[in-house]
């Protein structure tokens, strides 16, 4: 069975908006580390949190926005997305990583690594935090996106703003990478793979353990056909639904 043209348009939207997100966000770690620059080191959880909000508002209705394998996981074991499209999600997410990174290792040659995620701390408190950052951002992400008593317009400043506190917080700790794409990508760059794990597995356990439980808590009667903005098909939630079940 070939891809769909629906299914293509989708894979092109993820590369395109986990791109902007490593590009922007990574390049302007880099940025600030040149000599006499501008952006400040703490001005780089500002970056990514604005350009997590401006792709969203941008392709959020093509593909939905995940931008983040940790992201389509969870949505797929939450029963959110179909498991049939996971590896064009991943595979178009990492494409776009990818790509991002290698701009950016034409772009600043010298010594750069790139964004790679480091933990200043201890594996097992860093893979805590990546857990629990990651969770919050996809409670968030799960409200917003698949309950219709959220205010569905705001899902990207509500995401975007998650990810801005979540680097601020976390970001002196371990990077506060919250996706595997993001560190994935500059750690082969750079060749650094020191504690890669933890950026692989925290993520999608904080991911899985947000969608889960905002599936339990939610209400028991939570109809099936709400919105679900992050998959890329809408679907309209019944007048009666609509006011919430609580």
């Amino acid at each position: 069975m070939g891809i769909s043209r629906t299914e293509l348009s989708k894979g092109a939207a993820e590369a395109i908006g986990t791109f902007a997100i490593v590009f922007a966000g990574c390049g302007a770690i880099v940025i600030s580390g040149q000599p006499a620059s501008a952006l400040p080191i703490a001005a780089v959880p500002v970056v990514f949190g604005l350009i997590v909000t401006v792709m969203i508002y941008a392709v959020g209705h093509i593909s939905g926005a995940h931008f983040n394998p940790a992201v389509t996981a969870a949505f797929a074991v939450a029963r959110h997305f179909p498991l049939r499209q996971v590896l064009l999600y991943w595979t178009a997410q990492l494409l776009g990583a990818f790509t991002a990174v290698g701009l950016l290792a034409f772009l600043f040659p010298d010594g750069s690594n790139f964004g790679t995620t480091i933990p200043s701390v201890d594996p097992l408190r860093a893979l805590v935090w990546e857990t629990v950052l990651t969770f919050f951002l996809m409670f968030v992400i799960t409200a917003v996106s698949t309950d219709t008593r959220a205010v569905g317009v705001m899902a990207g400043v509500a995401i975007g703003g998650t990810v801005m506190l979540d680097a601020f917080v976390g970001g002196p700790m371990t990077g506060a990478s919250m996706n595997p794409a993001r560190s994935l990508a500059p750690a082969i760059m750079s060749g650094n793979f020191s504690n890669l794990w933890i950026y692989l597995v925290g993520p999608v356990v904080g991911a899985v353990l947000a969608a889960k439980l905002y599936e339990l808590i939610r209400c028991e009667h939570e109809p099936d056909d709400g919105v679900i903005v992050f998959n890329g098909e809408p679907k309209k939630a019944r007048a009666k639904d609509a006011k919430g079940c609580c």
